[in-house]
């Protein structure tokens, strides 16, 4: 633990009502989780399911100095996190829907599964996980609280490479916890996540003491005026692509509204050229039928 962690210890204790910058807030998720080796470890082992005994070392291969400003076109804080020198696991906290999370997360994971050295054995590659922390559903259809994806068969259910995995943790859906999830303390995870008040935290720092660690590291980041302006950035940011992904979902209805109102006025249209059409053609046989009785 960081030494200014040490001195406010006890401090966060005293704190009340919102908490500024919460776990949601994905630069706050990266730097709670840089700068507490702990939290992290415990918060691994709860994730994949890994006893704390058989966790040697946690590292971050991909650490950013903090505070440091990053350019938006860079801003990618993903946490990468080496365990046990033997395999990577990417954390990502997401809080914007942007629709493409499936395709996103793919992406991240072949990447970084693309980890052989030139001239090394492909049974090398190093075991890779992807894990999204999602304040979102994604399926709506198919609602669950923490689920895993793997390669497999089809048919069979045979898993085709066991190294490549990606796992999705919905923070709405903490109620559809398992008695896994239970057993992992997945879900008291989820709740320190999403906690946006200062009581909320203390409850859920009560069960454990790692939970007050991190309780602690989120009012030490809270207070660094630098940590501060960039969680700031990152919610204004936030803030401007929910904004953005509005106005985009509402153009898109509104375009679906007029398409079915154009569609519905064309059909009116052509049942009222259709109508027409039966006249004329009634008509004009009244007309033939008119011209033989003068014959």
């Amino acid at each position: 633990m960081a030494k200014n962690e040490q001195l406010n210890n006890e401090e966060w204790r005293n704190a009340t009502g919102k908490i500024d910058y919460c776990m949601t807030n994905d630069y706050m998720f990266r730097m709670v989780l840089q700068s507490n080796n702990n939290v992290l470890k415990e918060l691994i082992s709860s994730m994949m399911h890994v006893p704390l005994s058989d966790i040697k070392s946690v590292e971050i291969v991909n650490p950013i100095e903090l505070g440091k400003h990053i350019d938006d076109k860079d801003f990618i804080l993903d946490v990468k996190v080496m365990l046990n020198d033997n395999s990577i696991i990417n954390l990502e906290m997401q809080v914007t829907n942007y629709s493409n999370w499936t395709n996103r997360s793919l992406c991240y994971l072949c990447r970084t599964f693309d980890n052989v050295q030139k001239g090394e054995d492909y049974n090398s590659a190093i075991p890779v996980t992807h894990i999204g922390f999602l304040d979102y559903d994604l399926f709506p259809d198919e609602l669950e609280f923490y689920s895993t994806y793997m390669l497999q068969n089809v048919e069979t259910g045979k898993i085709y490479n066991s190294k490549f995995r990606l796992s999705v943790l919905s923070l709405n859906q903490i109620k559809l916890a398992t008695k896994e999830d239970k057993k992992w303390h997945i879900d008291e995870w989820a709740r320190l996540f999403k906690a946006t008040t200062w009581e909320e935290l203390k409850m859920i720092a009560e069960k454990d003491k790692v939970y007050s660690e991190a309780a602690n590291s989120i009012y030490v980041q809270n207070s660094d005026e630098t940590i501060r302006a960039m969680c700031e950035a990152r919610q204004e940011a936030i803030f401007h692509e929910q904004y953005v992904q509005k106005q985009i979902k509402e153009l898109k209805e509104r375009a679906k509204e007029d398409a079915i109102s154009h569609k519905e006025q064309l059909a009116e249209k052509d049942a009222k050229l259709s109508e027409q059409q039966n006249l004329i053609e009634h008509l004009q046989a009244e007309n033939k039928k008119l011209k033989e009785k003068l014959k």
